[in-house]
């Protein structure tokens, strides 16, 4: 139904080495959830270092949507695309309903300060682990200023919420990314290190005060109902 690149690839900032981060989303014939005892949702293939590929049931990816699952998101945007059929058009509007400020906020904040605590403290780091703590920064920065799913570019986010003091710092950083292999290691970049720091603490203020409605069931039933009979 829908089978795209994730990752590194699909954010724009791949190391020479990088694998495939390749996933999809299939379904089964209706009888295949009529059946009582519970039915595996997933196929992962065996990992190397050149391909990840894995895929969703619809089942499961109905059930993510519903909870504004921000990977389920990012591949549903993916700017690559390996095939597709009309099933996406159908579910994208679905994204933009069940979009939940505060469940993405959530995610991507943890992500960052998880990048932040875990691989960027050291006296060495990754430049991969930078943007994997910057991109989310600046996704909850997009849900802040827009209040809409951020986009799965990293150049889209760079464009709209880079600070200028920042760029030659980001900039550098991402030429070192690009050009060098995916293990390599660098000094810590302390203006870097000091405004992922900074956004961190600012946005757990922020998220405090952000809402949300309980969604409703009934859309994703019919829509998974409607797409069963689909061919």
């Amino acid at each position: 139904m829908w089978a795209i690149e994730s990752g590194s690839r699909a954010w724009g900032f791949e190391s020479p080495d990088s694998d495939f981060d390749v996933r999809f989303i299939y379904k089964h014939k209706r009888d295949f959830y009529l059946r009582l005892n519970e039915q595996r949702d997933v196929i992962e293939l065996p990992i190397d270092d050149t391909w990840d590929v894995s895929g969703w049931d619809l089942d499961k990816t109905l059930k993510l949507l519903y909870k504004s699952n921000p990977t389920l998101f990012e591949w549903l945007q993916s700017p690559i695309v390996y095939q597709q059929t009309d099933f996406i058009e159908r579910i994208r509007p679905l994204a933009n309903q069940y979009f939940s400020e505060k469940k993405m906020l959530y995610h991507y904040l943890n992500t960052a300060r998880t990048q932040m605590n875990k691989y960027l403290s050291g006296d060495k780091v990754k430049p991969k682990k930078y943007f994997y703590a910057l991109r989310p920064i600046w996704a909850c920065r997009w849900i802040e200023k827009y209040h809409s799913i951020p986009p799965i570019l990293f150049d889209d986010l760079v464009k709209e919420l880079l600070p200028s003091q920042m760029k030659e710092h980001v900039s550098r950083l991402l030429d070192i990314k690009v050009k060098g292999p995916e293990g390599m290691e660098i000094e810590p970049i302390k203006p870097i290190q000091d405004y992922i720091l900074d956004n961190i603490q600012e946005l757990d203020v922020y998220i405090q005060n952000v809402t949300e409605k309980k969604k409703e069931w009934e859309t994703l039933n019919q829509f998974f109902l409607e797409e069963l009979g689909h061919d």
